[in-house]
């Protein structure tokens, strides 16, 4: 299996080349030549453990990888107590399965791929013979940040630097960057959003000048956002994973076709279960949930991506974006793999803010693809409904996923099995969700919120959660996003 850039049809590298470059020189992302298919026997397919499913998949993919190196990986992600026996357990709400993605490590669904990353690449630059130390720049709009700080700590020949939007993250999410220990790990919060500090990150990717400073220091630059293949991969598996528990539990025949909604700011999660709707994963309809940034529903409804819009901070951060990244790998596809047209068409977003496409390409994903959004005060009134009738808590992101599915049955009167992707455990946004549940949180310790949410929910408090009060904050660093090169620069001593 070969991979190619969005934006450059000539160029292909293998599989550990492309995950330890992260993105491509000319600004592109990495994208496999072809999906294969992949239809296991559907009435086992409930009977296979997740790690059997990451192996299946991941061997797909990762095809100059042998047997025993996938197997390793796959060990050390998801089966030395990163995460319960499950991995993926789910609830059901009548005709809506949630796949619950955050019993890892970090709360958060981005564990899920970013444990197995730093192992991916661990392998990756023993194959390409790559000695030099790898420095990973990420931006993020919450999750992912501490989710890539607890997958790369610590690790021999890595250096990991986190840039988060200051003031644009929940207090937890905060504290869970600011508190990570390990000798390799960094953390700025930037006077900015989560675009702004995206949109840094690329262009210091995809500065010459300051990659030859790199090269002569014996460093290079790599991701852990899912703008790498790496990060990717691993988020179709759980997809699999999920349909399988759903025949299980007796919501669905085997090979029925179900719907899937996630709630989504950068389009990887929502990708994700494109690629295995590709595969052959029986799916009739994705439905792409936005917030008030509702960039994503506009395009997918009109073909036209406009950037140049309000923004707007929400209880719902990590979908706080404007630039989508992973949308590139979409309309790639959408293009028939023409990288010319993909690389015209973000250029005329790089640099005028938007971009239309033609009603032949927009009429290729509809009938497929669903976008709509739900305010904040729709998502509140979702998490105060679905606690009323099922006693059960969603987080402000997964009850705008919840919300808009609503609005898609009753648009469509479709019916039919919903796998729900819960993205993140609503013990990282107690306030939000208290508020919501109509409790008075004024004058309440901001520490104290996570136990007054635990009296009303059906799990503990998640493990990564409970003792962060009593961390120490080790990362004070605070940047312009004029100055993230120099902070980069100062970090690295180069």
């Amino acid at each position: 299996m070969l991979y190619q850039s969005t934006r450059n049809s000539v160029d292909k590298l293998e599989a550990s080349a492309a995950i330890s470059a992260g993105i491509a020189p000319d600004g592109g992302l990495y994208v496999p030549q072809f999906f294969p298919d992949y239809q296991p026997d559907w009435f086992e397919l409930p009977l296979m453990p997740y790690g059997q499913l990451a192996q299946d998949i991941f061997s797909l993919y990762l095809t100059e990888f042998f047997a025993d190196e996938i197997g390793d990986i796959v060990d050390k992600s998801y089966y030395r107590g990163n995460f319960p026996s499950a991995v993926v357990p789910t609830y059901s709400l009548d005709n809506t399965e949630v796949l619950e993605l955050w019993h890892g490590p970090t709360a958060a669904f981005k564990d899920l791929a970013l444990q197995a990353l730093p192992h991916l690449m661990r392998y990756s630059a023993a194959k390409t013979g790559n000695k030099k130390e790898t420095v990973i720049l990420v931006a993020t709009s919450g999750d992912t940040g501490k989710a890539a700080l607890e997958g790369f700590k610590n690790v021999d020949g890595v250096k990991i630097i986190v840039f988060y939007p200051y003031g644009g993250v929940s207090k937890i999410q905060e504290a869970q960057m600011l508190t990570t220990d390990g000798n390799n790990t960094y953390v700025v919060g930037v006077d900015g959003n989560f675009d702004d500090c995206q949109t840094a990150v690329k262009q210091i990717f995809n500065d010459k000048s300051f990659n030859r400073k790199m090269a002569l220091a014996g460093k290079e630059f790599s991701s852990a956002n899912s703008i790498n293949w790496g990060r990717l991969l691993p988020q179709i598996v759980y997809y699999y994973y999920g349909y399988g528990q759903m025949i299980k539990k007796e919501k669905i025949k085997p090979g029925q076709l179900i719907n899937i909604v996630v709630p989504t700011g950068n389009f990887g999660n929502i990708l994700a279960a494109y690629y295995a709707l590709k595969m052959g994963l029986p799916i009739h309809r994705l439905i792409c949930a936005s917030n008030e940034n509702d960039v994503l529903t506009e395009v997918i409804n009109s073909g036209y991506y406009n950037r140049r819009r309000p923004f707007y901070k929400t209880d719902s951060p990590s979908m706080d974006i404007l630039v989508s990244s992973n949308f590139e790998r979409f309309i790639f596809d959408m293009f028939d793999n023409d990288a010319e047209a993909t690389a015209q068409a973000f250029a005329k977003l790089a640099t005028e803010g938007n971009f239309s496409v033609l009603d032949d390409v927009k009429e290729r994903w509809q009938p497929m693809m669903w976008g709509e959004y739900a305010r904040g005060e729709e998502a509140a009134a979702t998490i105060a409904d679905v606690y009323r009738r099922y006693g059960y808590i969603l987080d402000p992101h997964t009850a705008v996923g919840y919300a808009v599915e609503q609005k898609y049955r009753a648009a469509t009167g479709d019916t039919r099995q919903t796998l729900l992707a819960a993205t993140a455990s609503p013990n990282k946004f107690p306030a939000a969700v208290l508020r919501a549940l109509g409790e008075d949180i004024s004058g309440v310790d901001e520490w104290d919120l996570p136990e007054m949410l635990h009296k009303k929910d059906i799990y503990p408090i998640h493990a990564a959660l409970a003792d962060l009060r009593q961390k120490q904050t080790l990362h004070q660093r605070q940047s312009a996003k004029e100055d993230i090169a120099s902070v980069i620069k100062d970090i690295l001593d180069i």
